[in-house]
């Protein structure tokens, strides 16, 4: 338990970081909302003269745009993208920063098993993403509440919101089995940086090419917001895709880091 708080200290710094970031953020984009949908029918008429594949790219939807709901959902993808590097860093750092601050035998010499530290690890990364994403829903819809014009659905809201932790956890997964399997990461930056950019222009290559199948190539495209704007809501083969790799790459990255040789230089 106290290596769980320690961890969750040591995240403090960029999880209040990352949290103000996609508050601020949010705030920006709806601060907009009430221009935009003034000028409505100004701003489609722009967009009907720009070709379709532009359109797909910027994940732009001409029937919902104009609404509150659109609105955020065209937003949202670049929230997703800060989410996504959060996550992915907080991942990608479970073990390495361990090696990489010359910390690792000291660790283990501790005694507990190297179960217990992962959990521990883990288990402060996922509570630090939770907390970002509690403040970041309070926030986003304090906001909307202030700029709606027109009522909107709190449950498609909070779907739309609430696929934030969706996609994040895929990437601390993701950044987890990373951690795991490579020797040493001098930096998670760049890691993390790459691997979140390269997922997210996989996604708008297949909004692009109106190829369904590059979905499940990029946990950004797992939760089609759009769809949840017009009414819908999370498609149950995604969900359980999301749910099969979670498990598949913690599972596996136990499995890893119980036998492996860790070097602490």
């Amino acid at each position: 338990m106290n290596m769980f708080w320690h961890e969750l200290r040591a995240y403090r710094k960029s999880t209040i970081t990352w949290t103000i970031t996609m508050v601020a953020l949010v705030a920006m984009m709806f601060s907009m909302y009430p221009t935009f949908a003034k000028d409505a029918g100004q701003f489609k008429a722009m967009l009907e003269g720009m070709p379709d594949t532009v359109l797909k790219a910027m994940g732009l939807d001409m029937d919902t745009i104009t609404s509150l709901l659109g609105f955020y959902a065209y937003t949202f993808a670049y929230i997703a993208l800060c989410g996504a590097i959060q996550a992915m860093n907080l991942g990608t750092s479970i073990v390495s920063k361990e090696v990489r601050e010359k910390t690792a035998d000291f660790l283990l010499t501790k005694p507990v098993t190297r179960s217990q530290i992962i959990t521990s690890k883990l288990s402060a990364a996922v509570v630090s993403l939770i907390l970002t994403n509690v403040i970041y829903l309070v926030g986003a819809f304090l906001m909307a509440s202030v700029v709606r014009i027109d009522e909107y659905s709190f449950m498609n809201f909070f779907l739309i919101s609430i696929s934030l932790l969706f996609v994040q956890l895929m990437f601390l997964a993701l950044g987890f089995v990373i951690s795991v399997l490579a020797r040493k990461i001098k930096s998670v930056l760049p890691i993390s940086l790459g691997t979140v950019f390269a997922f997210f222009f996989i996604g708008v290559f297949g909004a692009t090419t109106g190829d369904q199948t590059v979905r499940y190539f990029t946990p950004f495209k797992y939760v089609d917001v759009a769809s949840i704007a017009k009414g819908g809501g999370y498609e149950t083969p995604f969900v359980i895709i999301a749910i099969l790799f979670i498990a598949a790459a913690i599972v596996s990255s136990y499995v890893v880091y119980v036998k492996k040789d860790i070097h602490a230089v």
